[in-house]
């Protein structure tokens, strides 16, 4: 019997160090915008032969595009700069196979103008705000027979933001290290992932409310700690068969989608974790009044002899 109530503080601990480092790093690197929320064009390149990212990046200069961003993906180069028409995108294609003596071949190709882009982010927003409220009211109404329902919704709520925010400031890291920038892509993710961590959850709360009117202990730490354990390979399980194909996506995607799918890659790691070893003790915290304990509950805080 794996004791997960027992080890809360470790969890707490630990998540605790996870989330002031994604904290500190999105208040100061902040996430780096890409083109579907500041507006621009972004094109992914593939050359033949292959030319040096420092040589593009010279050319793309030359042609009078010093602001260009690019990034390396294997073989390909993805390329965001202002915005620029079809013909202007054209010219500039040709130019670079002139002055680089390659061919060129473009996998992918979007413009979106400033207006869409501002509009985009504020949907974004609104879409995860939305999301979020819509799941509490739902937990607290699919647990409304259960002593304080919207503890339960709020702890599902809790963990939801805890993968988020992990996501975010990992990204934050990437962006502030190697430039990587979010989009649209990296909204449909938070969505996805915040689906996936609300369902894991509720599967979690559903075997705790089944043992409480099983009364399989008359002490709910116990009650939760049991259907923790029970619904373990159920959780493991799941995760690891979406594991499998998303490592697929990630070792062999395109090279346009590779951000989204560490988006996913990471949500479902810390979806998996916060579902067992965050909502569940949480839970116990507040249904038992524990919160005046916590300082004790600290592994490295002084204790009575």
């Amino acid at each position: 019997m794996i004791d997960f109530v027992g080890k809360k503080h470790w969890f707490f601990l630990f998540s605790a160090v996870a989330l002031t480092i994604a904290i500190i790093s999105l208040a100061a690197f902040r996430l780096q915008p890409g083109i579907d929320f500041t507006g621009g064009t972004s094109m992914t390149l593939q050359f033949t032969p292959q030319v040096e990212q420092s040589r593009l990046r010279e050319e793309l200069a030359n042609l009078e595009h010093p602001e260009a961003v690019i990034q390396r993906s294997g073989d390909d180069f993805f390329i965001r700069l202002k915005e620029i028409s079809t013909e202007e995108r054209a010219d500039l294609t040709e130019g670079l196979e002139t002055s680089l003596e390659s061919t060129i071949t473009a996998l992918d190709y979007s413009t979106v103008s400033p207006s869409i882009a501002t509009e985009t982010a504020r949907n974004a927003g609104i879409a995860v705000v939305i999301a979020s409220v819509a799941m509490l009211f739902y937990i607290a109404w699919a647990f409304r027979r259960m002593p304080n329902p919207f503890r339960w919704g709020t702890c599902a709520i809790v963990a939801l933001i805890h993968n988020v925010l992990i996501v975010a400031g990992l990204f934050a890291i990437l962006g502030k290290a190697i430039g990587v920038e979010v989009d649209a892509l990296f909204i449909t993710g938070l969505l996805t992932i915040v689906g996936y961590s609300i369902n894991n959850t509720v599967v979690v709360f559903d075997r705790i409310r089944e043992n409480i009117s099983k009364v399989v202990s008359p002490d709910f730490a116990v009650t939760v700690n049991i259907s923790l354990v029970e619904t373990l390979v159920r959780s493991l399980n799941t995760s690891l068969t979406t594991l499998c194909v998303i490592l697929a996506l990630l070792l062999f995607g395109g090279a346009t989608i590779h951000y989204f799918i560490l988006v996913l890659f990471v949500g479902l790691i810390a979806g998996t974790y916060t579902s067992m070893c965050i909502a569940g003790p949480l839970l116990v915290v507040w249904e038992k009044g524990e919160w005046h304990q916590l300082a004790s509950w600290w592994p490295f805080s002084k204790r009575p002899a």
